[in-house]
C-alpha cells in the first residue's frame, strides 16, 4: 500500500529504536509476535501519517516484523479485536495469501468478533434505523471548523462496529458513504492536539475530489499538505481557514 515517509526518516535522521520512541510498553506477546503500545502521534508526525490505530509489517513495512502496534489511546476493547485482526492478517500472510486477500478474510472475522459486543447486541435488538445511528455516532459539533461542511467528532469504535471496519483518523462524505452529505468525521481515538492536522488533511482532500480529483490523487496531496503543517504548525490555523472558505456543497 501507499504510504507517505517522513523525509528525515527516510534519510535514517530519525530512527526506530528498541527503549525509545515510538515504543511506550509491551502489551504482550503472542508467540513469537511482541505487541507494542505505540506514540501514535510521534509517528505520525515524524515517520508516516498513515499509522492511525494499529498495523503491523505486511501494512506498513517499516515497522519490525514479528511486531504488532497499536496507538496509545486505544481503547480495551478495541484493542482486542486489533490484536485478533492482524494475528489472522498475519499467519495468513505468512502462510502465502497475498494481503488484499488476507485482509479481506480477518475483517470478516473481526466483523463477527464486534457483533458479539453488548452494544452491537442492543442495536440489532432494537432494530434503529440509519438516522438514530448517526446521532449516536455523533458526539460533538466543532464549530469552529464548522462553514457549510459540518466537522464532527465521533465515536471512532462504534464507527467501526456500524458502518467500517477500517475507519480511523477521519473521513468525509466524498470517500465514504455512511457519512451524511456535507459532513467530515474525526475520529475521537485522534488527541486534542493532532485534530487540527488531520482537519486540516480532510478538508484539503474533500476540496480537491470536490473539483474531480479521484480519492488516491486527493489523499496524497492532503497527506504531503498535513506534513508540511506538522513541522510547519505555526501558519495551520490560516491554512485550515482557506480550506473552510473553499468548500463545496450539495
Amino acid at each position: 500500500m501507499w504510504c507517505f515517509l517522513n523525509k528525515k526518516f527516510r534519510k535514517g535522521i530519525i530512527r526506530i529504536e528498541k527503549g525509545g520512541k515510538p515504543y511506550i510498553r509491551k502489551i504482550c506477546s503472542i508467540s513469537r509476535i511482541n505487541v507494542w503500545l505505540v506514540d501514535g502521534e510521534h509517528i505520525r508526525s515524524n515517520i508516516c501519517e498513515d499509522f492511525v490505530n494499529y498495523a503491523h509489517h505486511y501494512q506498513l513495512t517499516f515497522i519490525p516484523k514479528n511486531e504488532f502496534w497499536i496507538a496509545e489511546g486505544t481503547d480495551e476493547d478495541e484493542m482486542r479485536y486489533y490484536i485478533d485482526r492482524m494475528l489472522t492478517e498475519y499467519r495468513l500472510i505468512t502462510g502465502g495469501m497475498k494481503y488484499k486477500e488476507a485482509s479481506y478474510n480477518a475483517a470478516i472475522f473481526e466483523k463477527r468478533e464486534r457483533a458479539k459486543s453488548e452494544i452491537m447486541k442492543k442495536l440489532t435488538v432494537s432494530g434503529k434505523d440509519r438516522k438514530d445511528l448517526i446521532k449516536m455516532v455523533h458526539k460533538k459539533k466543532l464549530k469552529i471548523y464548522s462553514n457549510g461542511v459540518s466537522v464532527w467528532l465521533v465515536d471512532g469504535e462504534l464507527v467501526r462496529s456500524l458502518f467500517y471496519l477500517d475507519y480511523g483518523g477521519g473521513g468525509h462524505d466524498r470517500v465514504y458513504h455512511f457519512i451524511p452529505r456535507n459532513e467530515i468525521w474525526i475520529d475521537d481515538d485522534i488527541p486534542i492536539n493532532e485534530r487540527k492536522f488531520i482537519i486540516l488533511h480532510e478538508l484539503h482532500e474533500r476540496n480537491l475530489m470536490s473539483r474531480g480529483m479521484n480519492y488516491a490523487a486527493g489523499h496524497k496531496s492532503a497527506t504531503e499538505k498535513e506534513d508540511h503543517y506538522r513541522h510547519y504548525p505555526k501558519g495551520i490555523q490560516k491554512a485550515i481557514r482557506k480550506e473552510m472558505d473553499r468548500q463545496k456543497t450539495d
